[in-house]
């Protein structure tokens, strides 16, 4: 987290937002940190002494949750070179979907991406999608035994090292608790395209904030999360605000 502290090319432009800066990211931090629905947003918001709706603040993620995400990805040093891709389905109005993912050997989260199948079509796509997200070539890939990820292998990466076993991916696995935490919380998604904008920012923000405070004292926890929120500032434009009086 303690890289790249510049300010970034691209910050987000709140023309026409008569609230200021401080309170829209401080709302999109609350519902994409915490398992909290808009609605609790704005009670917490309300408790501090700020008047907004929840309906604002759901406009307010909806415009800015994947720029503030994408500013964050931006700023992570290279992905390692051990990738973990799995899927599992999401009940999306009812009809069964899938998510697809990617992280790191360090738990990093790379991509996801909501598709109809699972078959060597959606692999391929999900493999593409994925290389150019990340900008580099992994040294190894890890999956479990699904057939569509080696056919999509030997066209898209063949140079890659493909290791297929259901004990090897627990790194991917383990990032599924957050997203089952939050599909519960909102009751499941109600379109294809509304699961991949939600997905697509919370796999961005959630992690910002979840350093590994296991491997951490509480000093250098509480320096990783300073640092973090300094980020956090300058990507969403607070660090660029005048001091108040």
């Amino acid at each position: 987290m303690r890289e790249g502290l510049s300010v970034d090319s691209a910050s987000p432009s709140y023309k026409g937002h008569r609230y200021p800066v401080e309170i829209i990211s401080h709302c999109v931090w609350l519902y994409f940190r915490f398992p909290l629905s808009f609605r609790e947003v704005e009670e917490l918001m309300l408790a501090r002494g700020v008047i907004v709706s929840h309906e604002t603040v759901r406009r307010w993620c909806v415009k800015f949750g994947q720029q503030y995400a994408g500013a964050l990805r931006r700023r992570r040093p290279r992905p390692g070179d051990k990738w973990h891709l799995d899927e599992v389905f999401v009940r999306i109005n009812g009809e069964q979907k899938y998510l697809w993912r990617a992280v790191d050997q360090d738990g990093n989260v790379l991509d996801i991406l909501v598709q109809n199948r699972r078959d060597k079509s959606a692999a391929r796509r999900f493999f593409r999608r994925l290389l150019k997200t990340a900008r580099t070539v992994p040294r190894v890939i890890v999956t479990d035994r699904l057939r569509s990820y080696g056919a999509a292998h030997r066209e898209v990466m063949p140079s890659v090292e493909h290791r297929q076993s259901k004990y090897l991916n627990n790194r991917a696995e383990n990032p599924r608790q957050p997203t089952r935490q939050r599909e519960r919380v909102m009751k499941g998604f109600r379109s294809v395209g509304g699961a991949q904008r939600f997905l697509s920012a919370f796999s961005g923000i959630s992690p910002h904030f979840r350093p590994r405070r296991h491997l951490m004292t509480a000093s250098e926890y509480r320096a990783e999360m300073t640092a973090g929120f300094a980020v956090w500032d300058q990507v969403t434009g607070v660090a660029g605000q005048p001091a108040a009086a």
